[in-house]
């Protein structure tokens, strides 16, 4: 998230044209569609208009809003904590757990979510958020003593996972194909912006004031995500057609073509209701299990590239790194860079394409870890006022500036992107509530064992493994991802059953 499930994870988008089609492409070929695609809707007189997309996919994603400012509290509020600020002791150990338990509660809550917007809808499922969210702040706003901080933390934890499920499967339904990029990177934007949000307040006001604010980011969701619609694939899942109709009109506008959309999206849902599908026998082909192994690859290395480490402790990484820049003001700079990288890969994630990207977020990441191991072993042996520590005391912040930016424009927002649309319908489900438990879990382990990893290997070394992860992650995309920019769900299951045989 940032990496958070960040990157937030969260989680894996699902794609509307292909949902629920379970025909291979030899079946395809052999029975070649009647309809209309929906690349020659786009194309056609009346393409449809995208401003609502837009829309829609915005007020979706203020609750990713909400799951940054969840995930950048920690930073600006570990040291005030620390110092007493709220009226209690927090040692720096119970620190570690309130920055960790909202990554424990994500995990927690990303295969009943699931389970959840697929009984009552996508848009009901996310509105309920506002409750654990706001309940969790209340707990945090007015907390006593450590055991409401780290019930607060779980709550927010709950909703901010449970976001970063829905929200893209939301976004993903409503999107037309040739915006589908560019739509499913938003929410990874809103995240950081989130992040941002509380690196700026953070830097100005008490931790109390701060977590007052971020309360009113799931509220302000709440109230305009009312007027949103439900996705149409969903109302058409639950026999609501006209609904369904009306939700299309309002996406597209009323000269697109909706009749035709509809009638594809109705034969994919009539389709896989009479040609069903076991998990067993979708999980029987080879495709199926590399795109697994893939997806739960990718957010291994997106964890251990360091990333939730990073976001949680930034304050605390440059207050021991150098006095040359105060730490609020170094934190307030990385977080401005990851918002401008985050938006530039929204722009650019469908015309480069998403291996491309993957590479070279890996490269630079794994080169800007290993640069910070150097200047913090330097720190650690020869001491804070060697010449050549001294010298180099520009080193973390250009280092983590850069980190943060590669990290934003590769593996924050593609590896979510690159697993939905790895997936075939029949096995999507199951593998974005793995994925995403598996992402939150391990952003725990990362942030929980930080401190630890510090005092065991050094400051030094904990970076130095965090570049050995990216250097495996390096070589693990080249040689076994595939392109997926402008592939149907049919052309990457053909790619990979290519790369298994």
């Amino acid at each position: 998230m940032a990496a958070h499930p960040s990157e937030t994870r969260r989680l894996i988008p699902y794609i509307p044209r292909e949902y629920n089609t379970f025909a291979d492409a030899s079946e395809s070929m052999e029975n070649p569609p009647t309809t209309m695609s929906q690349a020659q809707l786009v194309n056609g007189p009346h393409p449809g208009r995208k401003l609502p997309q837009y829309l829609a996919a915005m007020a979706a994603t203020l609750g990713a809003l909400a799951a940054g400012a969840m995930l950048g509290w920690s930073s600006p509020a570990e040291p005030r904590l620390t110092n007493g600020e709220y009226g209690f002791p927090v040692s720096k150990d119970q620190n570690a757990w309130i920055g960790s338990l909202t990554t424990l509660g994500a995990a927690c809550v990303c295969i009943p979510i699931g389970i959840l917007m697929d009984k009552i809808g996508r848009k009901l499922a996310m509105l309920l958020l506002v409750l654990p969210f706001t309940l969790g702040w209340l707990l945090i706003i007015l907390a006593t003593n450590v055991d409401m901080l780290y019930a607060g933390r779980f709550f927010i934890g709950v909703a901010g996972g449970a976001f970063c499920v829905t929200a893209p499967t939301y976004t993903s339904e409503i999107a037309q194909d040739d915006i589908r990029g560019a739509l499913g990177s938003m929410f990874q934007l809103m995240i950081t912006i989130g992040i941002l949000f509380t690196y700026v307040v953070g830097s100005y006001v008490e931790v109390y004031i701060m977590s007052i604010l971020c309360l009113a980011i799931p509220i302000i969701f709440g109230i305009v995500f009312f007027f949103m619609p439900e996705t149409p694939y969903f109302l058409v899942n639950c026999g609501k057609i006209e609904e369904a109709k009306k939700s299309l009109i309002w996406l597209r506008g009323a000269e697109y073509d909706s009749d035709t959309e509809l009638s594809q999206i109705k034969e994919k849902v009539e389709e896989s209701r009479n040609n069903p599908v076991s998990f067993k026998q979708a999980f029987s082909k080879r495709s199926a299990i590399l795109a697994f192994v893939i997806c739960m690859s990718l957010m291994l290395f997106q964890q251990f590239s360091g990333i939730n480490a990073v976001i949680f402790n930034v304050t605390t990484i440059f207050k021991s790194a150098s006095d040359a820049i105060p730490e609020d003001i170094a934190t307030i700079i990385i977080g401005v860079v990851q918002v401008v990288a985050t938006f530039l890969s929204t722009l650019i994630v469908d015309k480069l394409g998403r291996r491309v990207l993957l590479l070279l977020s890996a490269i630079v990441m794994a080169i800007c870890d290993i640069l910070l191991g150097v200047f913090f072993y330097l720190k650690e042996t020869n001491g804070a006022d060697d010449e050549t520590v001294q010298s180099i005391s520009w080193l973390p912040l250009a280092s983590l500036i850069i980190f943060i930016a590669a990290f934003s424009l590769g593996f924050g927002p593609i590896p979510w992107l690159v697993s939905g649309e790895l997936c075939t319908p029949n096995i999507k489900a199951f593998v974005s509530s793995t994925a995403g438990t598996f992402n939150w879990l391990l952003a725990f382990v990362v942030t929980r064992t930080f401190v630890s990893m510090q005092s065991g290997l050094g400051e030094g070394g904990a970076f130095w493994l965090f570049a050995g992860f990216t250097v495996v992650g390096v070589v693990f995309v080249f040689f076994v991802i595939p392109e997926t920019k402008g592939k149907s769900i049919d052309e990457i299951q053909n790619i990979l059953n290519r790369e298994n045989k």
